[in-house]
């Protein structure tokens, strides 16, 4: 038996494990107690369903082995083995012929969460000269990164230290999401009394551990930290040495948020006022603080405008660089940083102007990422490039549209890694048709999958097991490659970084990708460090940056002002607001009053529901007894009075369409919410159409509306959150 050193990557805590192996088999995942940040990560490692199933999971009968080329009509579920070379030939000679006739735009992409070297991925079409691809990191993560590089010239990050007074956990971002943090702020409450503040519509597990939950109505958000400004403002409990020497658009913020009252700002999110004057009051005294938000704000019409807020409410009370409270996550400085291996300077300004949707939504496109990257270069350098491909994407309900009617021009073919459209993609119905007319579809994954069963070729994946990784958020944490990718009449995988570079050649960009495998491709990355990635791995497999905290008083800020930016010059660039502001979400009792009475209720989707992660892991047994049918919570009140029983399969509908869910009592919503779980589909069930594997049955997404005209008018994300539906019996 061997152990392997790895960074686990089946969900966003990228716990480093130790992974036993025995010759060609994984026998078991384990917490890893050499690693020098043991102690933070093993609570949550130990503790982990995905963990203890990881060998199930790898071996799983239903994982991808071989090439498969299409040899029946789209969706028949009928294929052909090929090999490695006859795949990458025929896809390649089929891209050339569609960028000849339709240019290198008609050629996109989409991604999927953190499973990927997306850096490669970005490389690959930049290269190409498509700037057409998609992932859903413009409605997770991504909006949370551009917005603090625009305000603050950095990512922030909450860590809980010994003089942390108060921890806000917003909109989903602690338990199932940043299970570190989740875990550190639980143990200062229990020890020394730290305060917990939980703002959520639902009663989840975070608020089991809160002193004050907050029950906003969803997609409201925005109004209540602008409330809490005003109070704060007004009461003069903001940090007024900080907001004056480090704040820019303190002023004009103090006029924009000053009409929302205590009485206003609870009318509108439905909190009590004393709630609403109680969380203002603790935020405005109880200092230092972190905040650490999910996709409850990420995933609502007003995403660009509510992370505004919530980063101004940091700033005004200086939880911004100072011990105890929100932190920049800087990069280890002596490696080539990933979007320096992106290569966005080979995209030209022709191509550029060609991205979809990027006239229109311009923060999270190749323009705004270009312009915030250079306002960060001018003062940290090559640092800047450590940004996440989080935030240069093309709009994707635009890139679909493209595809399904030819405006502005189509896109014809399409490469999908590691995600799954028909899934996570708002508005499925129009999702399956724009697939459909395709005319090359390509899916690499692990598993197949609703969308891989429209493809043309369906390639399998290497898991973050059987591949190498440095995970490089702040400090370098290595993962060697655990499992062959390869073993003769068992199955041949290959890595994404296989999948790009293989397609290059043969397009042309050779010289362009001179590194043989990722373990080359990881040298170069780490030669200004002085070790090769073996080396990195054998002395530990760690690397941190320099700790500095309040940086910034020497330096400033990297923005255009050199302060944190209130008011946001980047935005008043890119042609928009500077200054967070509230509107009503597209659809509400409020918004559309006549739209309300057909459909009553206020719909929410995506919650996080363990053990899965959005569509991944439903095939394995083990993980699908722990939940093994998808529910729609709803208030016990409400279910009553439209005479619905607790474990009763309903329908959910909106304007878009129905779908079905079993109903589940739940206190913890008002009875003017619900709850439906997304990205639901029954690996076990038929994969040929028109079934997809029950894709259309109980998907939340065919519930959620993404037209262009109500997504957020500055990123372009789709509201998950906050819309209008009804519920009644099958």
């Amino acid at each position: 038996m061997e152990i392997k050193k790895a960074v686990c990557s089946q969900c966003h805590n990228n716990c480093p494990v130790q992974i036993r192996v025995e010759g060609n088999r994984l026998l078991a995942v384990e917490p890893d107690p050499d690693f020098p940040a043991a102690k933070a990560f093993y609570p949550v490692t130990q503790a982990c369903r995905r963990r203890r199933a990881a060998a199930d999971y790898f071996h799983h009968p239903g994982r991808l082995n071989y090439p498969l080329k299409r040899a029946g009509r789209r969706g028949q579920d009928k294929w052909e083995e090929i090999s490695w070379d006859q795949a990458f030939d025929e896809i390649a000679g089929r891209l050339k012929e569609i960028i000849a006739e339709s240019g290198p735009e008609a050629v996109g992409g989409t991604s999927g969460t953190g499973r990927t070297h997306d850096e490669i991925r970005q490389r690959f079409f930049n290269l190409l000269g498509s700037p057409n691809h998609v992932g859903m990191g413009a409605i997770c993560y991504g909006p949370q990164c551009t917005m603090a590089h625009s305000v603050f010239g950095w990512r922030i990050f909450p860590v809980v230290r010994a003089d942390t007074k108060l921890a806000v956990v917003w909109g989903g971002g602690g338990p199932n999401y940043w299970d570190v943090f989740w875990s550190q702020a639980k143990k200062a409450r229990r020890e020394r009394g730290m305060k917990i503040m939980v703002i959520d519509p639902r009663a989840t597990e975070a608020v089991r551990h809160a002193d004050l939950w907050l029950q906003v109505r969803p997609g409201t958000d925005t109004a209540l930290a602008m409330g809490m400004i005003n109070y704060i403002i007004q009461n003069d409990l903001y940090n007024k040495e900080f907001v004056d020497t480090w704040c820019h658009g303190f002023e004009e913020l103090k006029a924009r948020v000053a009409e929302y009252t205590i009485a206003k700002t609870s009318e509108i999110t439905w909190i009590p006022e004393e709630k609403v004057r109680q969380a203002a009051e603790w935020y405005g005294t109880l200092t230092p603080g972190v905040t650490s938000h999910g996709e409850g704000i990420e995933e609502q019409a007003a995403l660009v405008e509510v992370v505004h807020a919530r980063y101004a409410l940091n700033a005004i009370m200086g939880n911004v660089e100072t011990r105890g409270s929100n932190v920049f996550a800087f990069p280890y400085p002596d490696v080539v940083h990933v979007e320096e291996v992106a290569a966005h300077e080979r995209l030209s300004p022709e191509q550029m102007a060609k991205t979809l949707g990027g006239d229109r939504f311009r923060l999270i496109s190749p323009k705004g990422f270009n312009l915030i990257t250079d306002t960060i270069r001018n003062l940290w350098g090559r640092e800047a490039y450590a940004r996440t491909a989080y935030e240069c994407y093309a709009h994707a309900p635009s890139f679909y549209r493209a595809m399904l009617t030819g405006e502005p021009y189509r896109v014809r073919a399409c490469i999908t890694q590691a995600s799954n459209p028909l899934l996570t993609q708002g508005n499925v119905n129009l999702v399956y048709q724009a697939l459909q007319k395709l005319d090359l579809y390509v899916v690499h994954d692990f598993f197949m999958t609703p969308s891989a069963q429209l493809a043309d070729y369906v390639l399998p994946s290497t898991t973050y097991m059987e591949r190498p990784w440095i995970w490089s958020y702040a400090a370098l944490i290595g993962s060697e490659r655990a499992l062959p990718k390869t073993v003769p009449g068992a199955y041949d995988r290959r890595d994404d970084y296989d999948l790009w570079r293989e397609l290059g050649i043969r397009l042309g960009q050779e010289a362009d990708w001179p590194w043989e495998s990722l373990e080359e491709y990881y040298d170069y990355r780490l030669a200004p460090s002085g070790l090769t990635f073996a080396e990195f791995m054998a002395q530990g497999r760690y690397l941190a940056p320099p700790k500095i905290v309040g940086r910034h008083e020497q330096d400033g800020f990297a923005t255009p002002t050199g302060k944190v930016e209130l008011y946001c010059t980047t935005l008043e660039k890119l042609g928009y607001d500077p200054l967070p502001r509230y509107y009503e979400p597209p659809a509400s009792p409020y918004s559309t009053p006549e739209l309300a009475e057909k459909y009553p209720l206020i719909l929410i989707t995506g919650g996080r529901v363990q053990p899965f992660y959005h569509s991944e892991y439903r095939q394995v047994e083990k993980l699908r007894k722990v939940h093994p049918e998808p529910q729609l919570q709803i208030n016990p009140e409400k279910a009553r009075e439209l005479g619905i029983e607790d474990g009763e399969w309903v329908w959910i509908e909106t304007p878009l369409g129905r779908i079905t869910q079993k109903a589940t009592y739940f206190t913890g919503i008002d009875p003017r919410v619900v709850h439906a779980e997304h990205a639901w589909w029954f690996p076990e069930e038929e994969g040929a159409e028109p079934h997809l594997y029950g894709v259309f049955r109980s998907n939340a997404n065919v519930l959620v509306d993404e037209d262009p005209e109500i997504c957020n008018q500055i990123s372009g994300g789709f509201p998950t959150r906050g819309m209008l539906c009804r519920v009644y019996k099958k």
